[in-house]
């Protein structure tokens, strides 16, 4: 819009489509009005979702993003709007997900006067984003906007621009977004392959490795590196392993895969995890989830960490060769230098400990209750083997899911691994659906989280989306009553549920569904929401005390937890 008068609100939607933005999920109030009054003029291409609940908004970037890969936009109003942000800015940031957050803020007048509706959104949000602005002067929107979409999709991780409602109503001069120079002192990615002769290094221990093993996590698919992967993996025929946001970067399916690890992961993994003499990390953080004790994790191992972050290099584990890289560019060069390998033997081990673990495996036992896992392997099989994006709360249910649920699709389970948020898997899904359009998305979410942003059914309804809810419904809080089964002799201490009937509070907003209670219905009720037009609730009334091993606890070593049977824990 150069040559013309512009106000700080225009330059906000006008900095948006110069990004690319299809799509952003918000609700307005006082402080950011006049960028809702200007949005009439941008509603196409830019379409604008209004959410139930700020929460929600942030959820849907972070579903959006981690779908598309492409950055998602959340907005809010100031104080509680922008306050209601943040736990899913953190959620973003704990899984490094694209998201720009743009909050209106009290007007220069009022800042530090506590002024209605007024909060430190600069000082709130800084432990959870990657960066953040507070604008006060319209001549600096432009850049911040510009310098937000920069940081947050190189890295990647949210980005917050906090505007007073006064720039919002400025004007400027001349505005031209496509002459913007960025000013970013000290931020210099490393979207490049690691140092030469750290790869030379990884390459001769894997050569040299007799039990090797390569860790996924999603850093590869961040990198678009799933192809690089697979090809190291056959190249050398080296089993790999994921972590739970890992699931997908590497087909679940394929003869080297051995499904990921963990304190939920299976447990032939973590075997495997333990015996290996050589580990390749690639794009995983090696955190607590994954390890289990740090002291005792991979003990015989000398591990290999490639990631693009420096500040991962030695959190949590001692790395011998740190590469410090772009993974796509970095597998790139790392493959060249890897011999052509077979293992065996190493292999052989492997398949017996997952022969042995998957005798004791809950599928394996003959029982009619209905449980997850018997939801999680049926809505597998009739996805066409998951040819679908499943979108998780957290809980029991989410680790049923990652078992059960075999994922060969890149990007086809998207869920809060790191910061564990609970009422993510229906927004999150929200943004998934708008970013695919019509492919087939799934929320599988506990009866607790579902209720915790069970509003947003009111979105759904309203952008007529053919989402898929499936509520495993156990009466319990069910990850926290494992933790009372196991370690405080089943005392349902804050626990037990008083559910509502979840498929009436559907109908309550227009949308079908269906009660499931008997496992011989579970396989006719997908199918029947998988053939409606639009979106489909099923609640599955499930048994309430099925638990989920292994469980790596407090003051266990690795492999003493990991090898737990997987059993039903009964009442």
């Amino acid at each position: 819009m150069s040559g013309k008068t512009i106000t700080g609100a225009q330059i906000l939607w006008e900095a948006l489509l110069a990004e690319g933005v299809e799509v952003c999920f918000g609700m307005p109030g006082g402080a950011i009005l006049p960028a809702y009054d200007a949005l009439a003029k941008y509603n196409y291409p830019l379409k604008h979702v209004l959410v139930t609940h700020e929460q929600g908004a942030a959820h849907m970037a972070d579903g959006y993003a981690r779908a598309t890969g492409r950055v998602g936009v959340c907005v809010a109003t100031s104080g509680p709007g922008a306050l209601n942000l943040i736990t899913g800015l953190a959620t973003a940031q704990m899984d490094s997900v694209p998201v720009v957050a743009i909050t209106g803020q009290v007007s220069n007048s009022l800042l530090g006067r506590d002024g209605f509706q007024e909060a430190d959104v600069q000082g709130v949000s800084l432990p959870v984003t990657k960066h953040n602005y507070l604008v006060t002067h319209i001549s600096d929107l432009g850049q911040a906007i510009k310098e937000a979409f920069y940081i947050a999709g190189t890295g990647p991780g949210p980005v917050l621009v906090d505007i007073t409602k006064d720039v919002l109503n400025a004007t400027l001069h001349d505005f031209d977004y496509e002459a913007i120079e960025m000013d970013l002192p000290g931020y210099n990615p490393s979207l490049h392959a690691a140092d030469s002769a750290a790869i030379a290094r990884a390459a001769k221990l894997l050569n040299e490795a007799e039990r090797p093993l390569i860790v996924a996590g999603q850093g590869v698919s961040i990198a678009r590196a799933e192809q690089e992967l697979r090809q190291l993996a056959e190249k050398a025929q080296i089993p790999v392993a994921t972590s739970l946001l890992g699931i997908g970067t590497f087909p679940a399916t394929h003869p080297l895969s051995i499904s990921w690890g963990g304190m939920h992961g299976e447990a032939y993994c973590n075997y495997a995890l333990q015996e290996c003499d050589v580990m390749l990390a690639v794009g995983a953080r090696l955190d607590d989830r994954l390890t289990g004790a740090f002291d005792t994790f991979a003990p015989k191992a000398k591990i290999v960490h490639v990631d693009l972050d420096p500040s991962e290099m030695g959190k949590n584990l001692k790395i011998d060769t740190p590469v410090v890289g772009d993974a796509l560019l970095t597998l790139r060069e790392l493959i060249p230098q890897v011999e052509p390998n077979e293992h065996p033997d190493w292999l052989a081990q492997i398949t017996e400990w997952k022969q042995e673990t998957t005798d004791r495996d809950l599928m394996a036992q003959e029982t009619d209750e209905l449980h997850v896992p018997y939801v999680c392997r049926q809505l597998w099989h009739l996805t066409n083997e998951g040819d679908c994006t499943v979108v998780t709360d957290v809980g029991q249910h989410q680790m049923w899911e990652a078992q059960y649920f075999h994922h060969n699709k890149r990007r086809g389970l998207l869920t809060s691994g790191g910061l564990g948020t609970m009422g993510y898997a229906l927004p999150a899904a929200i943004g998934a659906q708008m970013g695919l359009k019509q492919e087939e998305v799934w929320v599988i979410a506990g009866d607790g989280g579902f209720q915790m942003t069970m509003m947003e059914l009111k979105t759904v309804a309203e952008q007529r989306l053919p989402i898929k809810i499936a509520i495993m419904n156990n009466g319990f809080l069910g990850m926290v009553r494992q933790w009372q089964d196991v370690f405080y002799e089943n005392r349902y201490s804050g626990t037990p549920l008083a559910n509502p009937n979840f498929v009436k509070i559907a109908d309550a907003y227009g949308i079908s569904g269906r009660i499931v209670d008997n496992k011989a219905d579970v396989a006719d009720a997908i199918r029947e929401a998988q053939a409606h037009n639009g979106p489909f609730l099923l609640e599955f009334r499930v048994d309430s005390f099925t638990n989920v091993y292994p469980m790596v606890a407090p003051g266990k070593s690795n492999t003493e937890m990991f090898r737990r049977p997987m059993v039903i824990v009964e009442e």
